[in-house]
């Protein structure tokens, strides 16, 4: 309710029991009023700073939570003869340096070589911390790893923002921080499912994707292809579909880029059409599991697959479709939800309609299911 409405009502009723009690309430509103006039601002901050560091407080927890499933899931898999409890705050603390864009000519090629250096140290790490587990389990034990690295960032971020603010006593910086907090709340939320879905070997939203190329795939003989992907020569509806995804059942998004460039060039780039299967980020309101058709690389990621996809696909001048499966954010790395799983079909469905309008019989398309493979094998 509004202050001065909540004091004209006091004052009613002061009136009626207290004779002459008018002036008490005058002096109690005039008193009120310039508080607020004075330290109005002050109040408030402080109030945003008591609702912050509340947030701040939950996102620590969620943070030690995450640090403590990843060394027990250490422990439990790996089998390591001494404590990875220093190696894993170690790793915590990883960072990446992006590659200087100042001139962009080549900087595709220099962002893959930094990200192969930096999978190839996370591959040696897990190997360091954990010597016992198998592929399969390294490689979920690498995105436990990085769900973790992900919650300490952002507890340090927002502890950074709090702190700096708390330290000057900016309102603004105060004001801003408690304005996101909400939604950097639903991310923390979202790794932490994650997490526990990493560390179990549980397929993810994200994985609607791999899901439908695995459902696509599924009884035929695949074989490997560059970069931790594989494919399946598949007949639908009287054409060759040369089906690919990343290599599962452990946690692994392989590198689509390479694996569709090479089918292309066996070849010798008679493809007919390209179609592309990922989850998407959905807009509030829309349903989950909604399935959408367009055109382009459907990919997310730091953009080199997309690039590598793009010029192979001009250079031969194919045509690119895209499927997409709509999700939340914390829908993609949470565990699959029975909406996710059952939009598998209505995708397929999709795909074959795609088929059937946009290609002949004889043709050769690519089917390719991006997304991370944990918990869904070939």
């Amino acid at each position: 309710m509004n202050p001065l409405i909540t004091l004209s009502i006091l004052q009613y009723s002061v009136a009626q029991f207290i004779p002459g009690g008018d002036w008490i309430i005058q002096l109690i509103f005039y008193l009120f009023f310039f508080i607020f006039i004075l330290y109005g601002q002050k109040i408030q901050m402080y109030v945003m700073i008591r609702e912050v560091q509340g947030s701040l407080y939950r996102l620590k927890y969620i943070r030690d939570e995450g640090r403590k499933i990843t060394i027990e899931t250490i422990n439990e898999i790996g089998k390591p003869q001494s404590d990875p409890t220093p190696r894993v705050d170690r790793f915590l603390e990883y960072f990446t340096i992006s590659p200087q864009s100042l001139d962009p000519a080549g900087i595709v090629w220099k962002l893959e070589h930094i990200l192969n250096i930096r999978d190839a140290r996370f591959k040696d790490e897990v190997k360091l911390m954990a010597p016992s587990a198998d592929k399969t389990q390294a490689r979920n034990l690498e995105n436990t790893l990085e769900a973790a690295m992900a919650l300490n960032y952002i507890y340090k971020i927002i502890r950074h923002f709090y702190l700096l603010g708390k330290k000057t006593l900016s309102l603004y910086v105060i004001m801003q921080l408690q304005m996101v907090l909400p939604l950097v709340m639903r991310e923390a939320e979202a790794y932490a499912s994650a997490l526990k879905a990493f560390a179990y070997g549980q397929p993810i939203g994200d994985g609607a994707g791999a899901l439908v190329a695995a459902s696509l795939m599924h009884g035929h003989e695949t074989r490997k292809l560059p970069e931790d992907c594989v494919v399946a020569t598949v007949q639908m509806e009287g054409r060759t579909a040369f089906v690919i995804k990343a290599e599962g059942p452990g946690g692994n998004v392989g590198k689509p880029g390479d694996a569709i460039k090479t089918i292309i060039e066996e070849n010798e780039g008679k493809i007919a059409n390209i179609i592309m299967i990922d989850a998407a980020l959905k807009l509030e309101g829309e349903p989950v599991g909604e399935v959408a058709e367009g055109v382009g690389a459907a990919i997310g990621g730091p953009g080199v697959d997309q690039f590598k996809i793009e010029e192979a696909i001009l250079k031969h001048r194919i045509p690119i479709n895209a499927v997409i499966i709509r999700e939340d954010v914390g829908d993609a790395v949470s565990p699959m939800r029975k909406e996710i799983f059952d939009a598998v079909d209505k995708a397929i469905e999709r795909i074959k309609q795609v088929i059937l309008e946009k290609t002949k019989e004889g043709d050769k398309v690519i089917i390719a299911g991006i997304g991370n493979t944990i918990g869904i094998g070939q």
